[in-house]
């Protein structure tokens, strides 16, 4: 059987996974504790460079597969993914999605330290009334790291990204990693 990670390519860059709560809920996320979230429209902001890349990580939360290891399992338990962005960029841009989603799409930080133990950000968890469009946050993105390779979109039930796609996405990394130099 086809998992969500099987369309995403293995290297590693950040994402988006868009989520949606279709009612109030609860939810505990280690020591951040307890908060209530409303219903809505939800956009997480992650890296994934480690082992597997954007298709372990991106995959795991599209999923849902796996204990509850970071914040985000502990939403994703009560809520229904949506998509997933991604692009192949340092794992610094993490923050700046985060900003941008905040700044360039009207997102509103949902919850404190969500997703930023790590970091000096805010939090990196952003909640929206009205979801956000792919396209606007592609926009936005070029304009803030024009040299940065474009975002892609994955829906959460889609079979796998298109072949041209993944070629595309490899490429793009193999000449990103040579003017580099990694």
């Amino acid at each position: 059987a086809m998992t969500p990670g099987d369309r995403l390519p293995r290297e590693g860059g950040v994402y988006v996974l868009r989520l949606a709560l279709d009612e109030p809920a609860d939810v505990m996320a280690g020591a951040l504790g307890s908060r209530r979230l409303p219903r809505g429209s939800y956009a997480y902001v992650g890296s994934a460079h480690g082992p597997g890349g954007l298709a372990a990580r991106l995959g795991r939360h599209l999923s849902g597969a796996g204990r509850r290891r970071w914040h985000v399992d502990h939403l994703r338990a009560v809520a229904r993914p949506v998509s997933g962005w991604f692009a192949a960029v340092p794992a610094d841009r993490e923050h700046g999605w985060a900003g941008l989603l905040a700044t360039a799409l009207g997102g509103r930080h949902a919850w404190p330290g969500f997703g930023a133990s790590d970091c000096r950000c805010e939090s990196h968890l952003l909640h929206f009334s009205r979801a956000p469009a792919f396209d606007e946050f592609r926009r936005a993105a070029a304009g803030a790291w024009p040299v940065d390779p474009p975002a892609v979109e994955v829906p959460a039930t889609a079979a796998r990204l298109p072949d041209e796609e993944r070629r595309r996405l490899v490429i793009e990394l193999d000449m990103r990693r040579e003017l580099e130099g990694i």
